[in-house]
């Protein structure tokens, strides 16, 4: 019970990695926010986290509009006193070639991506300054912003953005007592990674990770109790890879690492 009596908002927590990190958050006592666009699904899935006297809510929340985020911040504070932790998590995906990208794709992902978790973010800080207890954002960024990668401009220029982002905020925000860090997932089994990367793809992907598989959305999860926890009280302006050591891998040979084809 490393966040009891804690309130964390948890942004695209209705499925995938999301919901995994709301899971772990509610095991460890914390009253949980599930907030998405699909608000549905963000009602399901905080009826189905554990600690249910704790009193979990799903609201909507289109993160890349200020007022339907103000809105979504009014009611937390007004049902659950305020707020100690936000996992910056939603964000939509993308696998588009640098010169086919349609400028108005480019722009919804950034709107998302980007815009939306600054959005998010400064609302839950100023809430947070307000509040004068310190707190815990961990904005979610990925390999795909610290790598080129195929099809991955948009939506890597978007999660880079949120990286540089997480340091200004850091820096400026820790005299406020509000650590801020990044988590960096690499290749995850999510449902849409079931269905969008193809044979190819995984092998590609199963090559070029030293730990030969995909991670999981628990996995993810595990790195977000700790950086919402006060073990991590000294953690501060990190991105944290949770990525099987890809991105840290140079050359692999040997009878395990035969080349994708």
């Amino acid at each position: 019970m490393r966040l009891d009596k804690r309130v964390a908002l948890v942004t695209g927590g209705a499925r995938g990695i999301g919901f995994a990190i709301s899971k772990a958050l509610a095991r460890e006592g914390a009253r949980i926010v599930v907030a998405d666009v699909n608000v549905d699904g963000a009602k399901a899935a905080a009826a189905a986290l554990e600690n249910a006297d704790r009193d979990h809510l799903g609201l909507r929340v289109d993160v890349a509009d200020q007022r339907s985020v103000g809105e979504l911040m009014d009611e937390v504070v007004r049902r659950c006193g305020g707020m100690d932790i936000l996992i910056n998590n939603a964000g939509i995906g993308g696998n588009t070639p640098f010169l086919d990208i349609k400028l108005e794709d480019w722009q919804r992902m950034i709107s998302i991506n980007l815009t939306g978790a600054f959005i998010v973010a400064q609302s839950v800080s100023r809430q947070m300054v307000k509040q004068g207890r310190g707190g815990k954002i961990i904005n979610i960024a990925s390999l795909s912003g610290q790598r080129g990668g195929n099809g991955r401009g948009a939506y890597g220029a978007a999660k880079a953005g949120l990286e540089l982002l997480t340091k200004v905020m850091a820096v400026e925000l820790a005299q406020h007592r509000i650590n801020v860090n990044n988590i960096a997932p690499g290749a995850i089994e999510t449902e849409m990674a079931k269905t969008a990367h193809d044979p190819a793809t995984r092998r590609a992907y199963e090559y070029l990770i030293p730990m030969g598989r995909y991670g999981t959305p628990e996995e993810i999860a595990d790195a977000a109790v700790f950086l919402s926890s006060d073990e991590s009280r000294y953690v501060h302006g990190h991105t944290l890879n949770v990525d099987g050591g890809f991105r840290e891998a140079g050359l692999m040979f040997g009878p395990d690492k035969t080349p994708p084809r």
